[in-house]
C-alpha cells in the first residue's frame, strides 16, 4: 500500500525525535578472553581449565585498522549498553536515510503531477525544455581557428 507524502514526513520526524534522544554510544565487538599464565602448578594449567578470566576486549577497527581497548569488569555492563545504543543509532540513521528519500521522491512525484507532464530524461540538459522538437546540433569534425 502506497503511503502519502505527510506519512513519509511524520515517520521522517519521529526518527529524528528518536535520534535526538541518543544515549552515550560506542561501535565495536566486546569479547571475553581467558588467558594461561604459564605457571605449571597454576589452576590455569590443568587441561580443562579456560585459563584466568574473562578479561574483556573492546575491538573496533580505526581507519584501517583494528584497535583493541581492555575494559574493565566493573564497566563491562555499561560497554554492552554503550554498543546496543551504537547499533540502535546506526539502524535509526539508515531508516532515516531511506524515509527521507521515500520524500524526496514524493516531493518529486507530486511537482511533477502539479506540472502535468513527466520529466524526460534528456530535458534536464541546458535549453532542451525550451526548443521542443529539436535537437542539440553536433559538432562538426572540424575546428575553427
Amino acid at each position: 500500500m502506497p503511503q502519502s507524502l505527510d506519512d513519509f514526513q511524520r515517520e521522517r520526524s519521529r526518527l529524528q525525535g528518536a535520534l535526538t534522544e541518543m544515549d552515550d554510544l560506542r561501535p565495536g565487538s566486546l569479547v571475553p578472553r581467558f588467558r594461561k599464565c604459564g605457571k605449571p602448578s597454576c589452576h590455569c594449567a590443568k587441561p580443562d581449565s579456560p585459563g584466568h578470566g574473562p578479561s574483556y576486549s573492546l575491538t573496533r577497527e580505526v581507519e584501517g585498522k583494528t584497535v583493541t581497548k581492555i575494559i574493565p569488569s566493573s564497566a563491562v555492563e555499561q560497554t554492552q549498553r554503550q554498543i546496543a545504543e551504537y547499533k540502535r543509532f546506526r539502524d535509526l540513521t539508515r531508516d532515516f536515510v531511506e524515509v527521507s528519500e521515500k520524500v524526496c521522491d514524493a516531493q518529486l512525484h507530486a511537482a511533477t503531477d502539479s506540472a502535468g507532464r513527466k520529466v524526460k530524461k534528456n530535458d534536464a540538459r541546458q535549453g532542451v525544455a525550451d526548443r521542443p522538437g529539436r535537437r542539440d546540433p553536433k559538432p562538426s569534425g572540424r575546428r575553427s581557428h
